[in-house]
């Protein structure tokens, strides 16, 4: 098993993601963790490539095709193997996180807000339902689910980035402000995450294109990095190799030591270390 945090910053694209990613890219320079260019699924949208993200199923599978379907996910997540190996999750993220995979039917700001002891497929969880919930407060939810629970998988998920895209456009000041302020915020913690001994994957659910709209197959919309740092995935910089969104699922199954379900990727473009330890069967 292997303690691990995402971090799924909503619309974060390749470009401007890199370009304000400065203490990230430094560990990178220096051999600390390993990037990689994601080419995203289809639809660029935030529900669809959430379910992606977590199944590792294209959405003609999944069936979650747009951001209107407002059902609990049909598939073995992460969040749902997590639980069947006996392991703990918890999430500081946005409420369509509640629906998918925590607590059936709309969001509801008043009852399910707090979900400290969930009943869903998410042990632990304080949600948000404003975009523009300010990522300190984000990260100030998530570390008080860390330390108090100590979760095997922890999720941190950031509207912000997505919030000023619409707002302004990915060419807007406002945009690439919004990503180097949460750059910022994992560069202060990300340290103390790694002394304690865990593992952290960094990434996006889409991109986002100048006029304020994601969605579509350019570049802009569906393009964006990952950054993992786990002794598990050799270091080093490989954003020549464009690899599939597909592959975040089987990634976080390999990082916490669980079998992939049946449907996930079990080829890998990502560089794992031979050395350490793996699961990589399906389990039915």
């Amino acid at each position: 098993m292997g303690k691990t945090i995402l971090i799924l910053l909503d619309a974060c694209r390749f470009d401007i993601g890199t370009q304000n990613a400065g203490f990230l890219e430094h560990l990178i320079d220096w051999g600390k963790g390993a990037k990689y260019r994601v080419r995203g699924e289809l639809p660029s949208m935030s529900r669809p490539m959430y379910e992606t993200s977590f199944t590792g199923l294209p959405s003609s599978v999944h069936g979650i095709t747009n951001n209107q379907i407002i059902r609990p996910s049909c598939c073995r997540n992460i969040f749902s193997l997590c639980r069947e190996n006996g392991l703990v999750t918890a999430a500081a993220a946005y409420q369509w996180m509640s629906e998918l995979y925590s607590r059936p039917g709309r969001f509801d700001p008043l009852r399910d807000r707090y979900q400290l002891e969930g009943e869903g497929n998410i042990s632990h969880g304080i949600f948000y339902y404003e975009d523009q919930y300010p990522d300190t407060h984000l990260f100030g939810d998530g570390e008080f689910l860390r330390k108090r629970y100590q979760p095997d998988f922890l999720l941190f998920h950031s509207m912000n980035i997505d919030y000023w895209g619409h707002q302004r456009g990915s060419d807007s000041p406002e945009y690439a402000q919004a990503v180097a302020a949460v750059m910022e915020h994992i560069a202060q913690l990300l340290p103390e995450w790694q002394k304690e001994g865990w593992q952290v994957v960094i990434t996006a659910d889409h991109g986002m294109n100048r006029l304020g709209m994601h969605g579509g197959p350019t570049e802009e919309q569906r393009t964006v990095p990952l950054y993992i740092f786990s002794s598990k995935v050799i270091s080093g910089r490989f954003e020549d190799k464009e690899i599939s969104q597909l592959e975040l699922a089987p990634l976080l199954c390999r990082l916490l030591g669980i079998s992939l379900a049946v449907g996930m990727q079990v080829e890998t473009e990502i560089e794992l270390d031979p050395s350490a330890p793996s699961q990589r069967s399906a389990v039915g």
